[in-house]
């Protein structure tokens, strides 16, 4: 059985481990060294190295070097990358809700209000829920409920 193709499916086979996506947090906190990132995920060195490649050869993060002698680098989002922070933030706020008894971080717009991400369609401005949708099937390997 060959399973749907699928937008999630590709998303989760770059960033879809949880080193992986701890890395781009603490890079989106603006947390750029390896021995930071290591501290602050708590990652093995050699798997956070791993993903850190990886993340890099995928386009979502760069290297960048900052000391020659000796040679060290630092970590950056890319455009890719930092199109990933309202998925963080959304990933975020449903653990806040249903994963976790206390929040440990608060965030505050530029608004000065607490932030409470709503998704919302560009078009119409209307919120969406995800069960507000209806999937246009663009190629013919994928198939609806059955």
């Amino acid at each position: 059985m060959v399973p749907r193709p699928c937008s999630v499916q590709a998303a989760l086979a770059v960033i879809g481990e949880k080193w992986s996506l701890l890395a781009v947090r603490e890079l989106a906190f603006g947390v750029h060294r390896f021995d930071s990132i290591v501290r602050n995920t708590g990652a093995p060195r050699d798997i956070l190295t791993n993903r850190l490649r990886r993340l890099e050869s995928a386009g979502v993060v760069e290297k960048r070097q900052y000391s020659e002698h000796p040679p060290r680098f630092e970590y950056h989002l890319t455009e890719a990358g930092s199109e990933l922070r309202p998925v963080l933030l959304s990933l975020g706020q449903w653990g806040d809700r249903w994963a976790v008894d206390v929040p440990t971080v608060r965030f505050e717009h530029t608004c000065g209000e607490a932030l409470e991400l709503v998704h919302t369609c560009k078009a119409c401005g209307g919120e969406v829920t995800g069960r507000d949708l209806k999937a246009e099937q663009l190629t013919s390997d994928w198939t609806s409920a059955a």
